[in-house]
């Protein structure tokens, strides 16, 4: 119970880091640089972390060799489904490009928890949760369908938090199955990330060094990425005007997101774990919609949405029972 209640609360901060993130690419002027500073934050978080615990942020070098290579992936899978998002957004709209992520995410973590891919927990797929997971999907479509003003074509934030963008872009044809594809593979590798860094905190006895790996690498990717698109730095912009504090800390939510991971995967599996997270994310979501938290655009929630949210908790009910 202890575990779900995580899944659930790391699931809530996600909308949030997103809207804080929002803030900070608005400002900034690019996602890329938005999301550099946000792992960066992160990662340096997480450091202060280990050393307080484990005392170094070193590991054995024969892990180098002695584990397979994919352990050292998940910050790279982190980044590309950040990445993906967006990419996606402009081709998808505002309602497939979280629908087809989330096809991926819980099509992926079944399947790791059905094979025991990445060494997680075997779990294997019956009718009853698999049964369970159509109902999340289900559930999914309608909370972020139910959204008002979508069905209008009005604009709407991006994933990462940029300022509005219009649908009008959207691929169609042969092209539109080709980024729906696309997204779902970026919630595959998401899920995939998950597991992952579950696996990771094992190998290096210790969790929270294994977020700060994770981390770690996805902001050197990130890094990377900045050096060769060079994206803007609105530098001026933080010297001139007042911004609020809390757009530098969507890192501290990112990293505590990914230690929860670590710490759920061996106790619940990987499908359950991606699961559970998703019902937090779209109960945020709702949360901030209805509030108008960190500045965001107060949408009143629907009957429909609620009865989405719902629809979600009976599925994670019938997924659990397996």
């Amino acid at each position: 119970m202890f575990a779900i209640i995580i899944a659930l609360a790391v699931g809530v901060g996600l909308p949030i880091q997103t809207s804080i993130n929002s803030r900070l690419r608005s400002v900034l002027g690019s996602p890329f640089s938005a999301s550099f500073i946000s792992f960066s934050v992160g990662t340096i978080f997480l450091a202060i972390m280990s050393l307080i615990v484990v005392h170094t942020l070193v590991f054995l070098p024969s892990l180098l060799t002695s584990e397979p290579i994919w352990l050292w992936f998940g910050g790279l899978f982190g980044v590309v489904y950040l990445t993906g998002n967006i990419l996606l957004f402009p081709k998808l709209g505002s309602v497939q490009i979280v629908i087809m992520p989330v096809l991926g995410q819980i099509i992926a973590g079944l399947a790791i928890d059905n094979y025991g891919w990445f060494h997680s927990p075997i779990s294997h797929i019956t009718l009853v949760s698999a049964s369970g997971a159509l109902l999340v999907i289900l559930g999914v479509i309608g909370t972020v369908a139910g959204k008002r003003g979508i069905a209008e074509g009005h604009e709407v934030l991006d994933q990462e938090g940029a300022a509005p963008i219009s649908e009008t872009t959207e691929a169609h044809g042969i092209e539109a199955w080709l980024w729906r594809l696309l997204g779902v593979f970026a919630g595959m590798l998401s899920a995939s990330q998950t597991a992952i860094n579950g696996y990771l905190g094992a190998v290096l006895q210790s969790k929270i060094q294994a977020a700060f790996v994770s981390f770690f690498v996805g902001t050197v990717v990130l890094l990377i990425i900045v050096l060769i698109l060079r994206p803007p730095f609105h530098l001026h912009s933080l010297r001139t005007e007042h911004h609020p504090w809390w757009m530098w800390i969507g890192g501290l939510i990112g990293a505590l997101f990914v230690l929860a991971n670590v710490y759920l995967v061996p106790v619940i599996g990987t499908g359950l774990a991606v699961v559970i997270t998703l019902i937090g994310l779209m109960a945020g979501g709702l949360l901030i919609d209805q509030f108008g938290w960190l500045g965001a655009k107060q949408n009143r929630v629907t009957v429909w949405q609620l009865v989405s949210l719902i629809v979600m908790v009976a599925g994670v009910v019938l997924i659990r029972l397996v």
